[in-house]
């Protein structure tokens, strides 16, 4: 059977497990797999999943100006494709609406792509449905491949309506990850059976039992370990949480460990000595992931103020939510995007509203009191994500959409 080409942003990214996990889940189920990334990334370490990966990766020239020759080239073998009319049509409607450089960009990379894609690919599938759905649409068009997507969170929410209209017009189907995302997807598609509600999951098989329960209650001398994970960024909220945390004073003891990356750590670390908090609030960076599964393994209690950007940028289904859950780790959210999906308040977790410090620091102060219930909300977290959030149900269920793809194709 011919090969998928599954396009991404970047590869590999310590920030996109879910992507990696879904590729290696693919290779499992027997596909073949291409990757085509638009950039290398320049994360510090590299996770397990992506030791594990077999597929062969082809990078396209994240700037033009940087590979004359190869851009070049994609052009003139693209100007003699039958399909070039219909791409470069759809490129200059998009850009009579989005003049950028960007938009110039992916139109070049889609070029390269057509030139240099293997033979052997039958299918395109991109994650993300802003720009790399971009360049899987107009090398579609130029290739005669069709194409389909999976949809996650800030591509959706980020970019402007006409072109996810266009987007999903032209794609064959597409899955996303939260029945909230889905139900706004199909509000837009001229077809609205055509996307599919498909959660990430985790692969249980990749996390120990959960740790043995602390029953540290924030005493003197008993501080509570807090842990929050994810990039520095405005939707993660951490900003929000350090402020929480200084009206938590010395109502309990208490220490936060934070491992991500992100612009926005420099200023969290300002802030910390601001608020008078630093000397127990530990950056911990980047980490590889058996790192992170151990700092979940140590902690009492996992807190992710998730909130809306000014952009509109959000969170999806946070995997590192799920991973609490599943590590036996009593967990603190918002209930923004799909998070009430996976956390019901007061059974599985706690829920306060976003951009409410005070009410953060009242819900930590409350469990970081009381040991008994964050075993209790763990320990019916870890049931319900068992239940309801494995990834192999949903990795079949792609495998499966991929492989008709390939056969309608052939046919």
């Amino acid at each position: 059977m011919a090969r998928v080409a599954i396009l991404v942003k970047g590869y590999p990214r310590l920030s996109e497990t879910f992507i990696a996990q879904e590729i290696l889940g693919l290779e499992a189920r027997g596909l073949d797999i291409l990757i085509v990334s638009l950039r290398r990334p320049t994360d510090p370490a590299v996770h397990d999943l992506h030791r594990a990966i077999r597929a062969e990766v082809l990078y396209l020239p994240e700037y033009l100006k940087d590979e004359p020759a190869r851009v070049r080239a994609g052009r003139r073998h693209s100007e003699s494709l039958p399909g070039h009319a219909a791409a470069a049509a759809a490129f200059r409607a998009d850009l009579e609406l989005d003049r950028t450089v960007n938009r110039w960009r992916r139109w070049g990379q889609a070029q390269v792509l057509a030139r240099e894609l293997p033979a052997d690919v039958g299918w395109l599938h991109v994650h993300y449905l802003h720009t790399p759905a971009s360049v899987a649409r107009y090398a579609a068009a130029l290739t005669g491949l069709g194409w389909s997507f999976s949809a996650h969170a800030k591509d959706i929410w980020t970019t402007p309506v006409w072109e996810l209209e266009r987007k999903l017009a032209d794609a064959r189907w597409g899955v996303t990850c939260t029945a909230a995302n889905r139900a706004y997807l199909a509000g837009l598609a001229a077809r609205p059976d055509s996307i599919g509600l498909v959660y990430h999951g985790l692969d249980f098989t990749r996390f120990p039992a959960p740790a043995i329960p602390g029953d540290n209650d924030g005493s003197p001398g008993r501080p509570v370990r807090l842990l929050a994970v994810g990039r520095a960024v405005e939707k993660k909220g951490f900003d929000d949480l350090l402020r929480a945390l200084a009206r938590v004073g010395d109502a309990v003891d208490w220490r936060l460990t934070h491992i991500g990356g992100g612009a926005l750590i420099g200023r969290l670390r300002d802030q910390a000595e601001r608020l008078g908090i630093a000397d127990r609030v530990c950056f911990r960076g980047a980490l590889a992931h058996d790192a992170v599964i151990e700092a979940f393994r140590a902690a009492d209690l996992f807190v992710l103020p998730s909130r809306i950007a000014k952009s509109g940028d959000r969170d999806g289904l946070p995997n590192v939510l799920m991973e609490a859950q599943i590590l036996g780790v009593a967990a603190i959210a918002t209930p923004v995007s799909a998070i009430p999906e996976l956390i019901e308040d007061g059974r599985t977790g706690l829920l306060v509203p976003p951009r409410d410090p005070t009410a953060l620091a009242s819900a930590i102060i409350a469990l970081a009191r009381n040991p008994a219930a964050r075993q209790r909300l763990a320990a019916a977290g870890r049931a319900r994500t068992l239940e309801h959030f494995a990834a192999a149900p949903g990795l079949d269920r792609i495998a499966q959409m991929l492989r008709e793809s390939l056969r309608r194709k052939a046919a």
